[in-house]
């Protein structure tokens, strides 16, 4: 079903953008990369990508806080695999502090980056979704996007608001062969997790299992991270046949932390 779709992922040369990448790679998807990280690295994905399931990858740097950048990356997944089937708004920036602190040039930033890149890459693939009746919108939105949280009002504004914009555009494309669904994943290990984690795990002197349920007793009652896997998966079969008539949903995978 996914043979020769072409895939375009935001933010995704590393963490859960990359694994996303790499299962829809192996569903068949051509893929179009997005994101920041040292260049050779980046080549090495790219190029494992295509070695290892025959497919056709491609990578655009594109500052998704710049409108005319995302516009660039859109053209050139199109240029380089042809029109996005599949388009999976992943990118992120994040910042920690209290409001009345909070810097406005990090406000802008996160907004730019984690909703207005959005909503710029939909309405620009859209149109050629509609016109071949045949489109899958995954936005990634958080377990912050169901509830609040202090010191990160960034985050929970943006990832709360994707939330509605998904709804929004499930709507809007109801009528045709085009789903737009919100993925709200909880902790995983994605670099930026794993960091803190690891000095979580100095802090404590605890060896990994132990300082992992430690970590996640007050987030996920399951114990432990969520697999970047397994968001993937989920991604995917929102993606497939099996997702049809699945739209207009925000899809906790938390390990029961959201319904705690």
């Amino acid at each position: 079903m996914l043979k020769g779709k072409v895939a375009l992922i935001t933010g995704s040369t590393q963490g859960l953008g990359l694994a996303m990448a790499e299962r829809l790679a192996a569903e068949g998807c051509n893929v179009m990369l997005n994101g920041f990280g040292d260049a050779a690295a980046i080549e090495t994905a790219r190029r494992g990508l295509e070695e290892r399931h025959g497919v056709r990858a491609s990578h655009h740097g594109a500052d998704l806080a710049d409108a005319g950048q995302v516009a660039d990356l859109v053209t050139a997944a199109e240029r380089d695999l042809g029109a996005v089937d599949i388009l999976i708004n992943n990118a992120v920036v994040r910042h920690f502090g209290p409001v009345e602190t909070f810097r406005p040039e990090d406000w802008d930033r996160s907004l730019a980056v984690n909703l207005s890149s959005a909503f710029h890459t939909v309405r620009l693939a859209l149109p050629g979704m509609r016109r071949r009746d045949f489109g899958r919108i995954v936005n990634i939105s958080s377990v912050f996007g169901l509830f609040g949280a202090t010191d990160r009002v960034d985050y929970v504004t943006t990832k709360t608001a994707l939330i509605g914009f998904t709804r929004a555009v499930a709507l809007e494309t109801a009528g045709q062969n085009i789903t737009c669904n919100a993925i709200c994943p909880g902790s995983s290990p994605t670099p930026a997790i794993e960091q803190r984690f690891a000095e979580f795990m100095a802090k404590e002197g605890l060896p990994r299992a132990e300082a992992e349920a430690k970590f996640m007793a007050a987030r996920q009652p399951s114990g432990r991270f969520v697999a970047m896997e397994s968001v993937a998966a989920l991604a995917a079969f929102l993606c497939g046949p099996g997702g049809r008539d699945i739209t207009g949903t925000a899809i906790p995978i938390d390990g029961g932390w959201s319904a705690s």
